[in-house]
C-alpha cells in the first residue's frame, strides 16, 4: 500500500476513533440538560406560586397542591418509569417522558383555574419520572464502571446544585417580568430542544430486558409509592397523626409489602430479588434516602432562615444560595479523581462527615441577628464542597453491580430513594422547625430552624458512620474499558 494510502487509512480511523470519543460526551451534555430543566422546574414554580395564586385564587390548599401533584407523580413512578425504559427503550421512553413533560406544561401556562394547573402538574410529574428515569439509565450505558461515569456523574451533581439556584433566579425573574405563565412556556421551549436534539445524539437500540411485563407488581408499587408520597407530603398541612395522613400511610405501606409478595411469585419480577440481595445495592440507596433527607431541607430552610429572619426577597433569599451552588459545580468534576485515589467508601465517608460537620456549623451559626456573610455563607460553601462527594459515590456505588438490562431498573431505584428522602426529610424536619420554635419572632424562628439543622446533621452522621461497610462489587475506583463499539449510547455491545 502507497505511503498516501497508509495515510488516509489513518485519518480515517482517527476520524471513526473521534466520532467515538465525541458521541458520549455530546450525549453525557444532552443527559445533563436534562437533570438541570427536571431541577430547575421544580424550584421555578415553588418561586411563582403567590403570583399563582393572585391570578388563579386557588388559596392556601390549592397552592400547596399545584406542587405537591407534581411531587406525588414523580415519586410513585419512577421505579416504574425505570423498569418500563429497559423493557421498551430508554430513547422511547426519554423521549415520550419529555414530551409530555412539554405538553403538561403548555397545559399549565394556558390554564384558567387552579384544578386545571394542578392536573397539569400531575401529568408533568409523569413526565418528568419518565424523563428522568432513563436519562440516568442511558447515562449508565454511555459510560461504563470506572472514572468516566465518575465524571458523568460528576455533571449530574454539578446540574443538580446549578439548577436549584438557576431556578429561583429565573423564577423570580421571569415572574416579575412576564408573569408567572412564562415559567411553564420555559419548560416547553427547553424540552422541544432536547427532543429535536434526542435523535442525533442518543442511540434507540437500548432496550435491554427479556420479554415479559410484570403488571401487578407495576401497579401495587406504583400504587403504595404514590400513596406513600401522598401521606409524606401532606403531613404538612394535615398533622402527622390525621386521618387521612395515616390512611395514606398505611394504605402505602400494605400495598408495598403485597408488592414484595407478589415479586416472590412473579415469573418477571418487577424488581428481581437478586437485586435486592446485593449488600452494596441496598446500602447505597439507603445512604442517597438519608442523603437527601440531609440536604434537600437545608435549602428550604436556609431560604426560609434569609427571608423571615434576615428579611431577604425571595429573590436574593435565592441568590444566597449562589455561592454554595458555585462550590458544587466546581467540585463535582474533580469527585471522580478523589474516587479513585481514595476509593470509593472513604470518599463516601469523607462527604458524609463532611456534611454534618457543615450542616452542624450553620445550626450553631444562625443568629436572630445575624447577616448572611457572618452566618451563611463560611458553612454553605463546605455543605457545596460536601454535596457531589456524596451524590456521586451513593449514585456510583448504587449502579455498581447493574447489567446493561438493569440499567433502568437501578436509575429508578436510586431516584426512588433520593425522591423519598428528600419528601421525608423536609416534612420531618419542618416539623422539627415548627415544633421547637420558641416565638414567632425572629429569634423564636431561628431556634427552631437550629433545631432543624441539627436533626439534618445527625442524618449525615448516621450517613458517616453506615457507609463505612460501604464495599462495591468489583473493582469500582479503576479504569473500566468501554465495550468495543459503543459509540453512541446503547450502541452494539
Amino acid at each position: 500500500m502507497s505511503a498516501g494510502g497508509r495515510d488516509g487509512g489513518g485519518a480515517r480511523a482517527r476520524a471513526a476513533q473521534g466520532s467515538q470519543d465525541t458521541a458520549p460526551r455530546a450525549a453525557l451534555a444532552l443527559l445533563a440538560a436534562t437533570q438541570l430543566l427536571l431541577i430547575m422546574d421544580t424550584a421555578i414554580v415553588n418561586v411563582a406560586l403567590p403570583s399563582v395564586g393572585e391570578d388563579l385564587g386557588p388559596g392556601s390548599a390549592g397552592l400547596s397542591w399545584v406542587a405537591n401533584a407534581y411531587l406525588i407523580a414523580f415519586g410513585g413512578l419512577l421505579l416504574l418509569a425505570g423498569r418500563a425504559a429497559d423493557h421498551l427503550g430508554h430513547r422511547r421512553v426519554y423521549l415520550t417522558g419529555l414530551a409530555l413533560l412539554a405538553a403538561a406544561s403548555a397545559a399549565g401556562g394556558l390554564a384558567g383555574s387552579a384544578g386545571t394547573l394542578v392536573a397539569a402538574r400531575a401529568v408533568q410529574g409523569v413526565g418528568a419520572a419518565l424523563a428522568a428515569a432513563a436519562a440516568f439509565a442511558l447515562l449508565l450505558l454511555a459510560f461504563p464502571d470506572g472514572p468516566g461515569r465518575h465524571r458523568a456523574l460528576g455533571a449530574f451533581a454539578a446540574m443538580g446544585g446549578l439548577g436549584g439556584v438557576l431556578g429561583t433566579v429565573l423564577g423570580g425573574v421571569l415572574t416579575d417580568l412576564l408573569g408567572w405563565r412564562s415559567t411553564f412556556w420555559l419548560n416547553v421551549a427547553v424540552a422541544a430542544l432536547l427532543c429535536a436534539l434526542a435523535p442525533r445524539v442518543l442511540d434507540g437500540g437500548t432496550r435491554g430486558a427479556a420479554g415479559g411485563f410484570d403488571l401487578p407488581g407495576a401497579l401495587t408499587a406504583t400504587a403504595g409509592l404514590g400513596l406513600l408520597a401522598y401521606a409524606l407530603v401532606g403531613a404538612g398541612e394535615a398533622g402527622w397523626t390525621s386521618g387521612h395522613t395515616v390512611a395514606a400511610g398505611a394504605g402505602g405501606l400494605a400495598l408495598l409489602v403485597l408488592f414484595a409478595a407478589v415479586e416472590r411469585r412473579a415469573a418477571r419480577p418487577l424488581v428481581p430479588a437478586a437485586v435486592l440481595k446485593r449488600p452494596c445495592t441496598l446500602l447505597a440507596n439507603l445512604l442517597s434516602a438519608l442523603g437527601q433527607m440531609a440536604m434537600f431541607p437545608m435549602f428550604f430552610l436556609v431560604s426560609l432562615y434569609l427571608q423571615s429572619v434576615l428579611g431577604q426577597s425571595p429573590l436574593l433569599g435565592g441568590l444566597g444560595l449562589l455561592p454554595l451552588s458555585a462550590v458544587v459545580v466546581a467540585t463535582a468534576p474533580l469527585t471522580g479523581r478523589l474516587i479513585h485515589r481514595l476509593g470509593l467508601r472513604a470518599t463516601a465517608t469523607l462527604g458524609f462527615a463532611l456534611l454534618a460537620a457543615a450542616t452542624g456549623w450553620l445550626a450553631l451559626a444562625l443568629d436572630a441577628d445575624g447577616t448572611f456573610a457572618s452566618t451563611v455563607l463560611p458553612p454553605s460553601l463546605l455543605i457545596g464542597a460536601a454535596l457531589p462527594l456524596v451524590m456521586v459515590t451513593t449514585n456510583v456505588a448504587a449502579t455498581a453491580g447493574a447489567a446493561p438490562g438493569e440499567t433502568g431498573l437501578a436509575s429508578g431505584l436510586v431516584n426512588t430513594s433520593q425522591q423519598f428522602g428528600s419528601v421525608l426529610g423536609l416534612a420531618v424536619l419542618v416539623a422539627v422547625a415548627t415544633g421547637a420554635a420558641t416565638g414567632t419572632g425572629a429569634a423564636g424562628q431561628t431556634a427552631g430552624f437550629r433545631a432543624a439543622l441539627l436533626t439534618g446533621a445527625a442524618l449525615a452522621a448516621l450517613a458517616a458512620l453506615a457507609s463505612v461497610r460501604l464495599r462495591p462489587p468489583g473493582r469500582v475506583p479503576g479504569p473500566v474499558a468501554a465495550p468495543t463499539g459503543a459509540d453512541r449510547v446503547g450502541g452494539p455491545r
